[in-house]
């Protein structure tokens, strides 16, 4: 299984930006999936997850601003990030789980087997 991850980047506070996650190697509708991000020195943590079926929950930090999706038949997972602040300059990682039951949401790194390689959003103020 592959995960690729893009769509950082450098925008300013309150802007929008999307990032998408590509699955390769699975049935991609068979995984269930999660974005972490992480700050130098400081561990990575929990931003959203998205089941299989659907369903989805997020870190207090970004709910309300953060909406997460998938599209089964292009093998793309989305994090949509609205209302940007300096707090949320990250490296931005998503992760995949083919064990998951439809319903299940995973929101731990140890719940992940598959990660990509990560991606760089910078808001500045």
């Amino acid at each position: 299984v592959q995960l690729q991850a893009c769509g950082g980047g450098l925008v300013q506070a309150g802007d929008s930006l999307r990032l998408s996650c590509a699955a390769s190697g699975r049935t991609f509708s068979r995984c269930a999936m999660g974005w972490f991000r992480q700050v130098p020195g400081k561990e990575r943590e929990f931003v959203a997850a998205i089941s299989r079926n659907g369903g989805t929950t997020y870190a207090d930090s970004v709910k309300g601003r953060f909406s997460m999706s998938r599209d089964n038949d292009k093998k793309l997972g989305y994090l949509q990030m609205t209302s940007l602040k300096p707090e949320d300059t990250a490296v931005y990682y998503c992760a995949a789980n083919y064990r998951s039951l439809p319903y299940r949401l995973r929101t731990t790194e140890e719940d992940y087997d598959y990660w990509g390689q990560g991606t760089l959003v910078t808001v500045s103020s």
